[in-house]
């Protein structure tokens, strides 16, 4: 049987499902969840490179942080996601390897602490645009913008430091994870889109305050390593055209065509099924052969084809 690769981006809601079930057990009971059906897409023959979202957890750490501060150093955001790349890789890690063993099958899981270059001079950076961490009265914002943060008043509930979110343009572990691909290991990599680095003014890499999209960073990596599937593992069962209308139509299947002129149309939302459109856009304007959108507890069923968003070029 010959392999195929499928690069599989999860949502954070496969590991958080609601705010009554955030703490680390409860993500436990997520993962394990969703990693029962990534090894059934597994066992049916496809070698996976998970992706997964981390803006809760690295909200978590950074709440952490903050409220330690009187004690302990404060932890960079750059450190916060390589963090959840360890401990969220380390839960999939995990529950494969257990669900492996129920099934019988011998197949190695690692994890990739991966980091991914950006444009120090990308526009994101002077329009940061992102809410992270906790809210603060005016007083530490005015502090915080002094020692170089960018804070902005967030609708009437405090003042919240927004990080820039830019272009994601390399992966740098690409080369280690297409390797481990090839020898057939099932590999967690690209955690929250990776942690973002930059070339400094001696060409040295080094962290930087940012957040990178995942689905964007996913989407490179699938084109990158040929991936012959993108798949986007989210909270909805297929994608909708008047997503919540009266007039909501759900779709089966898209081309390429078809995506950019919804897209036009305005029929995704920016905060939610937005990005992911584009993600796929850009995997399959650069050779990616197809890509599928639908909830975890679905994915075998729209691997057959019996439910999902199938995009096709």
């Amino acid at each position: 049987m010959s392999r195929k690769v499928a690069v599989v981006a999860v949502g954070g809601n496969s590991l958080i499902k609601d705010a009554q079930h955030q703490t680390v057990p409860d993500q436990w009971d997520a993962a394990r969840e969703t990693g029962k059906h990534i090894a059934r897409m597994i066992a049916q023959g496809w070698d996976v490179v998970l992706t997964h979202g981390n803006g809760p957890q690295v909200g978590f750490i950074l709440r952490r942080s903050e409220l330690a501060a009187h004690e302990l150093h404060e932890v960079p955001l750059d450190s916060c996601v390589a963090d959840t790349q360890g401990a969220i890789g380390y839960m999939f890690q995990q529950v494969l390897m257990n669900e492996f063993r129920r099934m019988n099958m011998h197949k190695p899981v690692a994890t990739v602490v991966t980091q991914v270059l950006v444009d120090r001079n990308d526009p994101a950076f002077q329009n940061p645009t992102k809410p992270i961490g906790s809210f603060m009265d005016e007083a530490t914002a005015r502090r915080r913008m002094e020692e170089g943060w960018h804070v902005i008043e967030d609708a009437g509930r405090g003042w919240r430091r927004v990080v820039a979110s830019p272009r994601p343009l390399e992966i740098l572990e690409q080369d280690v994870i297409k390797t481990m691909v090839d020898a057939g290991i099932i590999v967690i990599a690209v955690g929250g889109g990776g942690i973002p680095v930059i070339r400094n003014e001696q060409g040295d890499l080094q962290g930087i305050a940012a957040v990178i999209d995942k689905d964007l960073a996913s989407s490179l990596l699938a084109r990158n390593i040929r991936a012959d599937l993108f798949l986007i593992s989210t909270a909805v069962e297929k994608v909708a055209l008047n997503f919540g209308q009266p007039n909501q139509v759900w779709l089966d299947r898209m081309t390429l065509a078809e995506a950019k002129a919804y897209m036009a149309e305005g029929h995704f939302k920016k905060g939610s099924m937005l990005p992911k459109i584009q993600a796929i856009i850009e995997y399959l304007e650069h050779g990616g052969k197809e890509a599928l959108i639908t909830n975890p507890e679905n994915i075998e069923r729209a691997l057959a084809g019996e439910t999902g968003t199938r995009i096709v070029p």
